[in-house]
């Protein structure tokens, strides 16, 4: 359904379907790492990818146009050859990681061990998640939040820009009319 979901993203002309096609990728991306047993990345894909993206991209829709421009020059098949590179460069770098749920993997037994050893002394809360995502990767978490809060305040300002746009235009129009 990713594929498929994906495909029609780059096909479809319409910049107001291709931002819910892309709504629709990030809840089935967030679906995904829920199989995964990854429901904290999950939870982030859900809200930043589906939620926030798909609002600043409406935003940015009704400033722009709702249909995309068709190129007038041929196309180049450099982005693409650049893509392919870069699509076998990330699968060779997959190649020697350690299977999904292997207990051999360096995660398990070098990482693991610490955390749970260090967690209940250092920190006390029950939930191993909480107290990774809050105190370790705390300063991670932080910048999320830092991105997330300036993507609203630029949509706020966008927003803001657009209904002087507006007024302006509308000002325009009764100066018009009255000549």
């Amino acid at each position: 359904m990713l594929v498929t979901t994906a495909l029609a993203i780059v096909r479809i002309r319409s910049l107001f379907a291709v931002v819910m096609l892309s709504g629709v990728f990030s809840l089935l991306s967030a679906l995904l790492f829920v199989t995964m047993d990854a429901v904290d990345v999950a939870f982030t894909e859900a809200a930043v990818g589906a939620g926030i993206s798909t609002v600043l991209m409406l935003g940015t829709i009704a400033l722009t146009s709702r249909f995309e421009r068709i190129s007038s020059h041929a196309s180049s098949p450099i982005p693409l050859v650049v893509v392919l590179i870069t699509g076998m460069v990330l699968v060779y770098g997959t190649l020697d990681m350690p299977n999904f749920g292997d207990p051999n993997a360096p995660a398990h037994v070098h990482v693991l061990p610490d955390y749970l050893e260090r967690i209940p002394h250092e920190i006390g809360i029950p939930n191993m998640v909480t107290d990774i995502l809050a105190s370790y990767r705390g300063y991670d978490t932080l910048g999320e939040t830092a991105v997330v809060f300036t993507a609203g305040i630029g949509v706020l300002l966008l927003i803001g820009g657009l209904g002087r746009r507006r007024r302006k235009l509308v000002a325009d129009d009764k100066k018009s009319e009255d000549a």
